[in-house]
């Protein structure tokens, strides 16, 4: 058996498994952290920024997403995450009581250095704070409160439908944004295999977006991607032989 197909064969295996045995192992204990709002109430403001999603609600987020601080943001290792996040009553009184909401990591809050963290500079580390979109932080606090005090613990991403792909670039360039990720919502190795070739390892550039610098073209094409919690899917052929660059295609499957 040729070394491409064994290998193929073996990660169809491995796959079937880790579908079978997801288990959500990452931090979900509960956190301090502030949260502030962006945007209007309607659907501005819904940029992805850092991450790569441009409009947010193309790519199925909404409004229900924030901007995260360097403390958070990891440098874009964030990118796709979820989070619960509850206004802390015992510390404010601009909370609306019993309710929380759950937001999606699609940018980055830059800090102000001109700014000193204990003057309102929020986005400064080490603090942890999440700049929510308006109607996400309505949900949670009143409006004219600015800024509130908020707990906030990590959760699976429950997203519809597959893992998606837009692929874009030219020629020997393909940069993959990997998009409505499940489960851990983040990504920490990808592969790409065309009809015509071994599977070679994608590159992070920035935000979601991977790197190769293969000439695919004309080529079916598979996809191996790894999250941040240890869990593996293998998407085998696909993407037609005719794709075209800034089209998206979507797997058949998911994390949990």
């Amino acid at each position: 058996m040729e070394m491409s197909k064994f290998f193929s064969f073996f990660l169809a295996l491995a796959t079937i498994f880790i579908q079978s045995t997801q288990v959500n192992s990452f931090d979900t204990s509960w956190h301090g952290a502030h949260a502030t709002f962006y945007g209007g109430s309607d659907a501005s403001g819904t940029m992805g920024g850092a991450c790569g999603y441009g409009n947010l609600f193309s790519f199925g987020y909404g409004t229900s997403t924030a901007a995260l601080s360097t403390a958070l943001f990891n440098g874009g290792a964030s990118c796709g995450q979820c989070f619960k996040i509850v206004c802390d009553s015992a510390k404010t009184n601009w909370c609306l009581q019993g309710t929380s909401v759950t937001i999606t990591a699609t940018n980055f809050c830059p800090p102000n250095w001109n700014i000193p963290s204990n003057a309102g500079g929020w986005c400064n580390p080490p603090r942890e704070h999440f700049d929510m979109a308006q109607p996400a932080f309505q949900q949670i606090a009143v409006l004219q409160s600015g800024v509130v005090p908020v707990t906030y613990q990590r959760v699976p991403c429950a997203r519809t439908g597959g893992i998606r792909f837009t692929i874009n670039g030219f020629n020997y360039f393909e940069l993959v944004l990997i998009w409505n990720v499940g489960g851990a919502g983040s990504i920490s190795a990808a592969w790409i295999k065309g009809s015509d070739t071994n599977w070679q390892a994608l590159q992070w550039n920035w935000g979601c977006n991977w790197q190769s610098n293969s000439y695919l073209s004309g080529q079916s094409l598979s996809f191996l991607v790894s999250n941040t919690d240890s869990q593996t899917l293998l998407f085998q052929d696909m993407v037609v032989s005719w794709w075209s660059f800034g089209r998206t295609y979507e797997g058949n499957g998911n994390f949990l």
